[in-house]
């Protein structure tokens, strides 16, 4: 079993704050095996993390966080960016089209992007997999709508700890039954349904870190913009 951290952001997404280096570093102290970058609509950080992960002994997993026109869509095991703005099926054609899997995060957090704000359920069920717990949650509710759900349509599950902070790397992890080390045996057990996971909640405390430092960057982005 390998532990996998799916769902992690590092300074190339625009309310990300830390390194592959850092996301890395953290990944291993915390036991992890493997780790996906998930940037939000860009795979820049791809290429370092592929290039470096095996000096801490773990699997890169190149991925993507897309902003689709129903939501957020996970692209795992992708080389090139899939163009944000497209629908949720063309999305995941896209990711397939280049031999990744398209996962879900939060889908109930609509708030939050999470694509049952603008498709069906039954459009749901075309995912490869369904994130079932993610550990920035406030009540829990909308992980638990996630569970109910992949469980009645026997949808395969992840765990992501969506982390936009390397403190937060490793909060909510996926132990995946890999028959090797590698990202498409990865992706491949997560498609076959060979996942359990290994949750906590984001604290309180470092979710208010990553938020603050969020508003800054946006703020700072603005002004950068307004005045170039």
């Amino acid at each position: 079993m390998l532990s996998v951290e799916f769902h992690a952001h590092s300074a190339a997404s625009y309310d990300g704050r830390d390194s592959v280096e850092m996301l890395l570093e953290r990944a291993a102290a915390v036991g992890l095996d493997a780790l996906a970058v998930t940037d939000h609509d860009e795979v820049s950080a791809n290429p370092e993390l592929l290039e470096r992960a095996p000096e801490y002994g773990l699997v890169g997993i190149p991925g993507i966080e897309i902003s689709s026109a129903a939501g957020h869509v996970l692209g795992l095991n992708v080389d090139e960016a899939v163009e944000p703005g497209l629908s949720f099926a063309e999305t995941l054609d896209r990711i397939r089209d280049q031999g990744g899997i398209a996962v879900v995060p939060h889908p109930f957090q609509e708030m939050r992007s999470g694509v049952l704000a603008n498709i069906e359920k039954s459009e749901l069920r075309e995912a490869d997999a369904v994130e079932v717990y993610n550990s920035r949650l406030v009540t829990g509710y909308s992980n638990r709508q996630a569970r109910r759900f992949a469980e009645r349509y026997g949808l395969p599950i992840t765990a992501g700890s969506d982390a936009h902070v390397s403190d937060m790397v490793g909060r909510a992890v996926t132990l995946v039954d890999a028959d090797e080390p590698t990202a498409d045996a990865i992706c491949e057990a997560v498609v076959d349904g060979r996942t359990t996971l290994q949750t906590r909640r984001t604290p309180w405390l470092v979710s208010a870190r990553q938020a603050y430092g969020n508003t800054r960057r946006r703020v700072r982005l603005a002004l950068d913009s307004l005045f170039s």
